[in-house]
C-alpha cells in the first residue's frame, strides 16, 4: 500500500491557490485606486460594497447594468504576451454601455478563467481594468480569478465583467426622445475596438501574417496596431449630456452589428436614418486588412466600426454645440446623418437587431478618401 502524501493535492491537480494569493496581492494598489468613500470593506471580501445613500437624491433612481467580455482579441494580447491593455477593452465593452442610456456608473466586478494563474499576467490585466475603471469614474469593487487547469492551456485566459450604474427616470436617454430632423453625430472611434477580431485573425492567418511582422502601411507591428486600446466614452459623454440640459436625445455603441444595426436600435419605431459614408474615411487599418481580406470596405459594416464608436442623436439646435464639445475632449466628432420620419424610401435597411423592433437606417455613399476625416 503507498504511503499517504503530504503534497496540496489541488496543486498536484494543476490549481495553485498560492500564486491566486499572490496575484491579489499584487492588483491591490491599482484596484484601491478606484475607490472612493462609497466602497466599503476593500479589497479581498466574498462580496463587494457600496454604499448606495447617495441614490436618496433621485426622484426616481433606475439602475443600469451591463455585462460583457473582450472576445477574442484576446488571443492577440496572449501570443504577444501583453496584457497591460486587454482590462481598457473589457471597460469600454461593459461600462460605455451604461452611458448609452444616460446612467452614471457606479461600480464594477471583473471574471479571469485561465489555465494557469500566472500573477504577473493577472496583475496586468487587473490593472488594465482599474486604470479603465478610473477614467470612467468606476468603482471596481470585487472580481474571481478561477484557474481552469485541463479545460484551458496554460497560456489561456478570457475576461468578462459587469458593471451598475444610476440615472435619473426623468433623464433616461433613448428612442422614447428622438425626434424627426434630430442630428445624428459619429464620434471616432481608436481603431477596431474589440469587435470583429475572429475576421482580423481569419485575415491575417490567410495571409500568412504574423503578430510580430511589421506593417509598413501602419507604420507598426500587426499585434501593436490590433491591441490598440478601446477609447472610452463615458466621462466626455456624461459632461455633454450635463452641459446641454435635455439636448442629447439618444446614444449608441457601435460594438458587434457594425453601425446600422447598432443605430437602428436606439431609434423609435417608423424612423429612419441614412448615414452617410462620405462625412468621414476609415482609418488604414480597416482598409489594409479588407484588403488584404479581398473585401470591399461596405461588407464589413456588419463587423467592424470602420471607425466610429458612438453615434448620439442629438437636437438639430444642439448638434454644433455637442460636436465642439466632444472634439474639445479629445474625440472627432462630426455629423453623419438626421433622423427622418414619414415614408421610407426604397432600398435595404437594418432594422430589428438584438430583438429590438425600433428604427431603420442605412449607409449610402462612398468612404471619403484618405486623409478626409
Amino acid at each position: 500500500m503507498a504511503e499517504p502524501s503530504h503534497a496540496n493535492p489541488y496543486a498536484q491537480a494543476g490549481v495553485d491557490t498560492a500564486a491566486g494569493d499572490l496575484a491579489v496581492e499584487l492588483m491591490k494598489s491599482a484596484v484601491r485606486r478606484t475607490h472612493g468613500p462609497e466602497v466599503q470593506g476593500g479589497v479581498g471580501g466574498f462580496a463587494g460594497l457600496f454604499d448606495a445613500s447617495a441614490l436618496r437624491g433621485y426622484a426616481k433612481p433606475l439602475l443600469a447594468t451591463s455585462t460583457d467580455g473582450v472576445g477574442t482579441k484576446v488571443a492577440i494580447a496572449q501570443a504577444l504576451d501583453k496584457h497591460d491593455t486587454i482590462g481598457q477593452d473589457l471597460v469600454g465593452m461593459v461600462v460605455d454601455d451604461i452611458v448609452v442610456v444616460g446612467a452614471t456608473p457606479l461600480f464594477m466586478t471583473d471574471y479571469i478563467a485561465c489555465g494557469k494563474v500566472v500573477p504577473e499576467r493577472i496583475a496586468d490585466i487587473v490593472g488594465g481594468i482599474a486604470r479603465g475603471c478610473a477614467d470612467t469614474g468606476t468603482a471596481l469593487i470585487g472580481g474571481e480569478t478561477a484557474e481552469h487547469p485541463g479545460l484551458l492551456g496554460v497560456d489561456d485566459y478570457d475576461v468578462a465583467g459587469a458593471a451598475t450604474g444610476v440615472v435619473e427616470a426623468a433623464r433616461a436617454l433613448g428612442a422614447a426622445n428622438v425626434r424627426p430632423g434630430d442630428a445624428v453625430l459619429a464620434l471616432a472611434s481608436s481603431g477596431l475596438h474589440s469587435n470583429g477580431y475572429s475576421l482580423v485573425r481569419h485575415i491575417l492567418t490567410g495571409a500568412g501574417i504574423s503578430y510580430a511582422q511589421h506593417s509598413a502601411d501602419l507604420g507598426t507591428s500587426w499585434g501593436e496596431a490590433l491591441l490598440e486600446p478601446t477609447r472610452l466614452y463615458t466621462r466626455p459623454l456624461l459632461e455633454v449630456i450635463g452641459g446641454l440640459d435635455g439636448g442629447i436625445h439618444a446614444l449608441s455603441h457601435i460594438t458587434g452589428g457594425g453601425i446600422a444595426a447598432n443605430l437602428a436600435r436606439v431609434l423609435p419605431q417608423g424612423s429612419w436614418v441614412d448615414v452617410d459614408r462620405a462625412t468621414w474615411s476609415p482609418a488604414p487599418v480597416f482598409r489594409v486588412l479588407a484588403d488584404l481580406g479581398g473585401l470591399n470596405l461596405t461588407s464589413t459594416e456588419g463587423t467592424w466600426n470602420l471607425g466610429i464608436g458612438f453615434l448620439a442623436v442629438v437636437a438639430a439646435a444642439a448638434a454644433q454645440d455637442a460636436a465642439s464639445r466632444l472634439t474639445a475632449a479629445g474625440i472627432a466628432t462630426w455629423q453623419v446623418g438626421v433622423v427622418s420620419g414619414g415614408a421610407r424610401p426604397d432600398g435595404e435597411f437594418e432594422s430589428g437587431a438584438k430583438g429590438v423592433d425600433g428604427g431603420a437606417v442605412r449607409l449610402v455613399g462612398a468612404y471619403a478618401e484618405d486623409g478626409a476625416k
